[in-house]
């Protein structure tokens, strides 16, 4: 595909500065927080820019692949879309518009259980090739149900989720009504007249919903019985003996995400994963944690060789993909990054994004004289 740069927003920061501005504050602060003091948040990226890559002018060098391999497929850009949950919230069928620019790009797209659209739609825009991230639900019955959706959509990786065993403490959203349960305040309403652009394409497309989940949740909830619903429905712990059945039940590559720690990768690999994806929730977990690229270093260098090794949280650029990678990761994803530019943008903020991404890491990896993403760490300056 020809990238589309947009020269006004050049940077995912750029986008970030027009999403703010265009979409109510309750949905930015949402979108843009993390948990506590926002600590684990900021050190993410900050710790991410301390990596450095050596450059080098006189060597031969005749061009650069961004394509990469992974799971058997081969992808044109060793980044994909993270599942971000009530995308619709930021900007309506959000998670369509990059399911799609993920699909035109070949790049992997993630749905969320608890994002906006459905399992089906997001199979059909992508022709089977989206991954899906699982909430573990309590009853084994609701699993699955939505296990065997998944697989019946054709979807090609499934991601189970292991970092949100409690909700994460978020003083914007308790502040904006956002927490379980959430509920509206006049100025969360104030705040929604203040973007007749937002508020109009929302009343156009409905008010967004929880729509992989709709089959198994009582008609007509209101606000305070969805948090009821939500507390009851999901059972946030997971452990090696409710992996197990998963693994047995699901056919395709199974990958567990959240990981930060060498204990909790052992106990992938020992459950016949295929891979794992290091992450801290994007800082909105555990702000007394470590960031996600410092616990990538511990754990690539024990597991890449036993288990696919990718990493989200805290990567805004493609200088910061080519750091993480240098760093151990196989492969790389980003929520927030994508988020701003469909917020920014609308219909064209995937492609944007994609393309400032692209554009970026292509011109780290030529400064450098790296061929093949594979070959970064040899870059990297210990």
């Amino acid at each position: 595909m020809e990238l589309k740069i947009d020269s006004r927003y050049p940077s995912v920061d750029d986008l970030r500065t027009r999403a703010k501005k265009r979409i109510p504050r309750f949905a930015f602060e949402y979108l843009d927080g993390g948990c506590n003091e926002d600590v684990n948040l900021i050190g993410n990226t900050a710790d991410i820019r301390d990596v450095k890559l050596l450059p080098e002018y006189l060597t031969e060098h005749e061009s650069s692949d961004l394509k990469t391999e992974l799971f058997g497929h081969v992808y044109d850009a060793p980044f994909g879309v993270a599942p971000v949950g009530l995308q619709g919230l930021m900007w309506p069928k959000a998670p369509e518009i990059l399911a799609k620019a993920a699909f035109d790009y070949n790049i992997p797209f993630c749905l969320s259980t608890v994002t906006t659209s459905s399992i089906e739609t997001i199979s059909e825009i992508t022709e089977g090739r989206a991954w899906f991230q699982l909430y573990h639900p309590t009853e084994d019955h609701v699993r699955d149900d939505i296990i065997k959706r998944a697989e019946a959509a054709g979807c090609e990786v499934l991601v189970i989720l292991c970092d949100v065993p409690t909700f994460g403490y978020r003083p914007r959203d308790i502040r904006n009504g956002l927490a379980m349960p959430p509920k509206m305040t006049m100025n969360n309403i104030l705040q929604i007249m203040g973007k007749p652009n937002w508020a109009l394409r929302t009343l156009k497309h409905g008010q967004p919903a929880f729509e992989t989940l709709k089959p198994y949740m009582p008609k007509n909830l209101n606000l305070a019985q969805l948090g009821k619903f939500m507390d009851q429905t999901f059972s946030g712990r997971l452990n090696e003996e409710k992996i197990k059945p998963i693994r047995d039940m699901w056919p395709g590559k199974l990958v567990l995400k959240g990981v930060a720690s060498e204990t909790d990768a052992e106990i992938a690999c020992r459950c016949g994963l295929d891979g794992i994806i290091v992450s801290n929730h994007g800082g909105r977990q555990l702000d007394a944690g470590p960031s996600a690229i410092e616990s990538l270093r511990r754990i690539a260098d024990n597991y890449r060789d036993r288990i696919k090794v990718m990493m989200d949280s805290g990567i805004r650029s493609g200088p910061d993909i080519a750091r993480t990678i240098a760093t151990g990761a196989d492969f790389t994803f980003m929520g927030r990054a994508f988020m701003y530019g469909v917020a920014a943008l609308g219909e064209r903020g995937g492609d944007h994004t994609i393309s400032i991404l692209k554009r970026q890491l292509q011109q780290v990896m030529e400064q450098i004289c790296c061929k093949k993403v594979c070959d970064l760490p040899q870059h990297l300056i210990e």
